[in-house]
Formats: C-alpha cells, sequence, structure tokens
C-alpha cells in the first residue's frame, strides 16, 4: 500500500465515521422532545408515557439525519474499491463521488 492510499484509507476509515452529523445529537434530543411536546399539545397523539414517545421520536430523527452519512459512508467504500483503476484513468475523486452518491440517493429514493 502506497503511503497516499495509507492515509486516504486511515481518513476514510478511522476519521471521517467518528465525525457527527450536521446536527449535534444534544440538538437533535431536544428537538425531539420539543417535537413531542407539541404533538401531545395539539392533541394529536395521546400518550401517559410522553418520555418513551419522545425516545421513539428521537430515535427516528437520529436515524433519518443520518441517512446522508450512511449513503457517505457506502460511496466512500465502492470509490475505494475502483481507486486503484481511479488513478490509472486520472478520474476525479469528487466528481465520481458525487456521481455515486447521486446514484445511491436514487436507489434508496433518499431525500438529502
Amino acid at each position: 500500500m502506497t503511503a497516499a492510499r495509507a492515509v486516504l484509507h486511515y481518513l476514510f476509515h478511522k476519521v471521517l465515521p467518528t465525525l457527527t452529523m450536521l446536527l449535534s445529537k444534544e440538538y437533535v434530543a431536544y428537538a425531539a422532545r420539543e417535537v413531542t411536546k407539541k404533538l401531545i399539545a395539539g392533541e394529536f397523539i395521546e400518550t401517559k408515557a410522553a418520555d418513551a414517545v419522545t425516545q421513539k421520536v428521537h430515535a427516528a430523527m437520529l436515524e433519518e439525519f443520518s441517512l446522508e452519512d450512511r449513503i457517505n459512508d457506502e460511496v466512500r467504500v465502492i470509490l475505494e474499491a475502483y481507486a486503484d483503476e481511479m488513478n490509472r484513468t486520472g478520474a476525479n475523486y469528487q466528481e465520481m463521488f458525487r456521481k455515486v452518491k447521486s446514484e445511491l440517493v436514487r436507489k434508496y429514493k433518499a431525500v438529502l
């Protein structure tokens, strides 16, 4: 493995996965509490276990907000598999990233 490839491997597998989504988990927790409060106050839902509902809303929000992160991770894995070919042909990594990501977004019918 070349030094450059080792650095890319380290970045893609060690550094980037540890970066969090754009919104902090604390903010998502706050937003989940507020959404639950408004759903109950607006009588959209009725519950005796508001904390349990808040936890489920929080989990759903984290799942939804992390979708782009998961797609980006999948793109990196795909591009890593083609790294040698991309180097040989001189393909632009950012351009290929955008193309593969748009394909995956269509495949998963995601809204980002």
